[in-house]
């Protein structure tokens, strides 16, 4: 890709306030009209010799980030800014989390922390039954935990477009 100097200078301008890949690649469509993939902006990044800066992000001390990796799958909180949805402990202190990466055999499939501060997982099938399988044997949450549960999976639910 040929481009003139102006717009080499412009694009390492935009990476300096530091604007991200896909941000310049929205800019290059913008401003010069010229169509480029993730993978050809990142070329040309490259090809001009430009470093992107990367913006800090604040350091989490909370227990969560804390702990192993495959406990946390699913579960969101307002401070890791997840595109999933979370009900927190908004009604009745019941949280629910969506799984990026669906449990095998179900349509969608997530965490929940009922108000006792027990969590289970829970996953809808094919046929929409809803299954919870709880951390705890023999658990069973409070008849307002399960309410509160299934009000706050239809609100995430929803916002998901299912």
């Amino acid at each position: 890709m040929d481009l003139v100097e102006n717009q080499k200078q412009a694009i390492r301008q935009w990476a300096q306030e530091g604007c991200g890949l896909s941000e310049l690649q929205k800019k290059i469509l913008a401003q010069f009209g010229i169509s480029m993939t993730y993978m050809d902006v990142r070329l040309l990044i490259l090809d001009l010799g430009i470093k992107l800066q990367e913006k800090s992000k604040p350091a989490d001390t909370s227990l969560a980030a804390n702990a192993p990796a495959s406990s946390r799958v699913g579960q969101t909180t307002p401070e890791s800014k997840s595109p999933w949805p979370n009900a927190g402990a908004a009604s009745g202190g019941v949280s629910v989390g969506i799984d990026r990466v669906t449990t095998p055999g179900s349509v969608v499939s997530g965490t929940v922390t009922f108000s006792d501060g027990v969590s289970a997982t829970w996953f809808l099938d094919q046929l929409g039954r809803l299954a919870l399988n709880p951390g705890k044997p023999g658990y069973a949450p409070s008849q307002q935990d399960v309410q509160s549960f299934q009000r706050e999976l239809k609100s995430a639910l929803s916002k998901m477009g299912y």
